[in-house]
C-alpha cells in the first residue's frame, strides 16, 4: 500500500480494508518495481532479451513473463513503432519450447504513457501499467486508473491468478506465436469507441464465454498457421524442414499499403524467414482455390469459408482497421513467454477443437498430441525452457535482413 509494508493483494484475492472499490484502491495502493532476472527470468545481453519458463526465486515460483520496449532515454514512454508501409525484423530462439507453450512477440494498442493521463495512475510505463490485447483479459489488475477488484474471483486453473469484472481490450497485432511445433502470425482488431486501452465492463462487451463473437473485439482473428494451411513439412526441428526450428533464425514482417506509403491504406501483411544467409518466403497455400502465401482480406474471407469459422476480423473492419490503429501514436512491442490454463496451447499446435476430426480443414494446427498443453505438466516436464529475441529492427522493405 502507500506509505506502508501491506500489500494491497496476496495470492488472488484483494485486501478490502484498502480496496473498498476500485478508485479507493487505485489511491491506496502501489506498484513495485521488479527484480527482472531474479523473480522473473528476465536477462539482456547486447541486443538479445531472454525470457525464461519458470523462475524459482526467494519467495516462490514464477512462470513465464511479459515485457515491452521502451523509448530510447525514457523511464516514462513506451517506444511506440508506426508499421505501414515498413518491415519489421527480429532473431528467434524457441530450440527448447515444447507442446503447450508460446513464445510470442506482438505488437498492442497500449498508450504510450502506460494510462498515466488517466489521473489515478501514478505508476505508469515506468511500471509496465496499462496493457490491453484483443482478449480483453479480465486479470489486469489496474485498468485507466482504477483498480479491477471489483467482482475479481480466483481462476480455478491458477491459484496466484484472479479475474475482475472489467477486461482491458486494444487491437493487437501477433507477429509471432510460436512453438517448436506450431506457429501463426495473427491481425487482431476492435471496433472500440477510443484508440489505446477500453475498459470493457460487462460480459457481451468484453466476449466473455459464449459472446466470444459478440464483443467489441476480434478474439479469433485472421490467423495464417502453414500447418493450417496445410504445410505440415515447413516449421518443425529438423533439417528436414523448410525452415529448422531448432536452430536460429529471422522473422520478417511486412507492412504493405495501398499506395506504398505510410499515407495508404493497409492491405497485405507479408511474411518471409532468413536462416544461415538464406532467405526463405512463406510457402504459398491453396485455399478457397485460390494461391495464396499472405495475410490479405481475401485470405481472411477464403480462410473462415474453407474452415467454417465467423469472419469477425472483417466484420470490425479488417486490415483497414488494423492499419486505423496503426496511425495515431503507433503500437507498443510486446514480448512474453507463457503457457495456457484455459485451452492448453491447442489452438497453436494441435488440434482445435481437439473434438473435431484431424482432416476437417482448420482444425489441425500442429502436431502435438490434444492430451498436450496443460500447464502443471509442462512446468514439471520442461522447466529450463526459454525463448531468445534479439537484432529487432524496423526501416524500408528488405533493408533491415
Amino acid at each position: 500500500m502507500v506509505g506502508g509494508y501491506e500489500n494491497c493483494y496476496t495470492g488472488s484475492s484483494w485486501n478490502t480494508q484498502h480496496c473498498p472499490d476500485d478508485v479507493t484502491c487505485a489511491k491506496n495502493c502501489a506498484v513495485d518495481g521488479a527484480d527482472y532476472a531474479g523473480t522473473y527470468g528476465i536477462t539482456t545481453s547486447g541486443s538479445s532479451l531472454k525470457l525464461a519458463y519458470v523462475t524459482k526465486g526467494q519467495y516462490g515460483s514464477n512462470i513465464g513473463s511479459r515485457v515491452y520496449l521502451m523509448a530510447p532515454g525514457s523511464d516514462n514512454e513506451y517506444f511506440m513503432f508506426k508499421l505501414k508501409n515498413q518491415e519489421f525484423t527480429f532473431d528467434a530462439d524457441i530450440s527448447t519450447l515444447p507442446c503447450g507453450l508460446n513464445g510470442a512477440l506482438y505488437f498492442v494498442d497500449m498508450d504510450q504513457d502506460g494510462g498515466a493521463k488517466y489521473g489515478n495512475n501514478k505508476a505508469g510505463a515506468k511500471f509496465g501499467t496499462g496493457y490491453c490485447d484483443a482478449q480483453c483479459p479480465h486479470d489486469i489488475k489496474f485498468i485507466r486508473g482504477e483498480a479491477n477488484s471489483e467482482g475479481w474471483v480466483s481462476d480455478p486453473t491458477d491459484p496466484n491468478v484472479g479475474k475482475g469484472k472489467y477486461g482491458s481490450c486494444c487491437t493487437e497485432m501477433d507477429i509471432w506465436e510460436a512453438n517448436q511445433f506450431g506457429m501463426a502470425y495473427t491481425p487482431h482488431v476492435c471496433n472500440t469507441t477510443n484508440s489505446g486501452e477500453y475498459r470493457c465492463s460487462n460480459p457481451v462487451e468484453c466476449g466473455d464465454d459464449e459472446n466470444r463473437y459478440k464483443g467489441v473485439c476480434d478474439k479469433n482473428g485472421c490467423d495464417l498457421n502453414p500447418y493450417r494451411v496445410g504445410n505440415k513439412n515447413f516449421f518443425g526441428p529438423g533439417a528436414q524442414f523448410g525452415l529448422d526450428n531448432s536452430k536460429p533464425f529471422t522473422v520478417v514482417t511486412q507492412f504493405i499499403t495501398d499506395n506504398n506509403q505510410s499515407s495508404g491504406k493497409l492491405v497485405e501483411i507479408r511474411r518471409k524467414f532468413k536462416q544461415n544467409g538464406k532467405v526463405i518466403e512463406h510457402p504459398s497455400f491453396n485455399i478457397g482455390g485460390k494461391q495464396m502465401n499472405s495475410v490479405t482480406d481475401g485470405y481472411c474471407d477464403a480462410a473462415t469459408r474453407t474452415f467454417g469459422d465467423q469472419n469477425i476480423f472483417e466484420a470490425k473492419g479488417g486490415l483497414t482497421r488494423m492499419g486505423n490503429d496503426m496511425d495515431g501514436d503507433g503500437m507498443v512491442l510486446t514480448l512474453s513467454l507463457w503457457d495456457d490454463g484455459t485451452a492448453f496451447m491447442l489452438w497453436l499446435d494441435s488440434l482445435d477443437p481437439p473434438t473435431e476430426p484431424a482432416d476437417k480443414p482448420g482444425v489441425a494446427r500442429g502436431p502435438c498430441p490434444i492430451t498436450s498443453g496443460r500447464p502443471n505438466d509442462v512446468r514439471s516436464q520442461h522447466p529450463n525452457a526459454y525463448v531468445t529475441y534479439s537484432n529487432i529492427k524496423i526501416g524500408d522493405f528488405d533493408t533491415t535482413y
